[in-house]
């Protein structure tokens, strides 16, 4: 294998401790995710028999799991150009807002029908029985800003659809979509093509 030149005041000790490094810190980015799911209850046959319902209220409820969850969220997108941060009620804004506030930009909030008292845009979606609403202000940010979209689950992408299509409908531009957990069985992140999707933990089952 050919060996690249050494730079002025580089040596190969130098490089190889780079490299030591460079490796170290990947392996703790994926000891972040394995610890961060160790957080995660898992509940059989709920709501149903055969699902393995994943609670994230245990991620929250302990200082380090929350802790752990913002963090590991936050530098999924560190390089992602983005103006503001959108989550839909209720946990979106249990993710979405901490990671606004640590990287300052502005939060706009994404609410059920019926709950924001201004002038609104809403779009509706299908549920399993029935269909819903989710409104956002008209002036929840300028038009042709860049759009991250935040949210705990993402399973069918049925929500993480409605959302983008609301965004828009308000003249944002999607960047991407973060989620604390997705369920990779359910093919969410292929229903959102073309648009990023980010997560910090996958479960290949529904």
């Amino acid at each position: 294998m050919q060996q690249l030149p050494l730079r002025p005041g580089e040596s190969a000790g130098s490089i190889s401790q780079g490299r030591s490094e460079i490796c170290l810190a990947e392996k703790e980015v994926d000891m972040v995710k394995n610890n961060l799911k160790e957080y995660v209850r898992t509940i059989p046959d709920f709501p149903e028999k055969g699902i393995m319902f994943r609670d994230i209220t245990t991620v929250v409820q302990d200082a380090d799991g929350l802790h752990m969850a913002i963090d590991t969220m936050e530098d999924l997108v560190k390089d992602l150009d983005f103006d503001v941060v959108v989550g839909a009620e209720s946990r979106g804004f249990v993710f979405g807002t901490p990671i606004a506030y640590n990287l300052h930009k502005p939060f706009a909030l994404i609410r059920k029908k019926g709950k924001l008292p201004w002038k609104t845009v809403s779009v509706d979606y299908a549920l399993e029985y029935g269909t819903a609403s989710l409104e956002m202000h008209e002036d929840s940010f300028k038009p042709g800003s860049r759009i991250l979209i935040v949210d705990d689950l993402m399973a069918t992408g049925g929500t993480a659809k409605a959302m983008i299509e609301l965004v828009e409908k308000l003249g944002g531009k999607v960047s991407g979509v973060l989620v604390l957990m997705e369920l990779r069985g359910l093919k969410g992140r292929e229903a959102l093509e073309p648009y990023p999707v980010f997560s910090a933990i996958q479960y290949e089952g529904k």
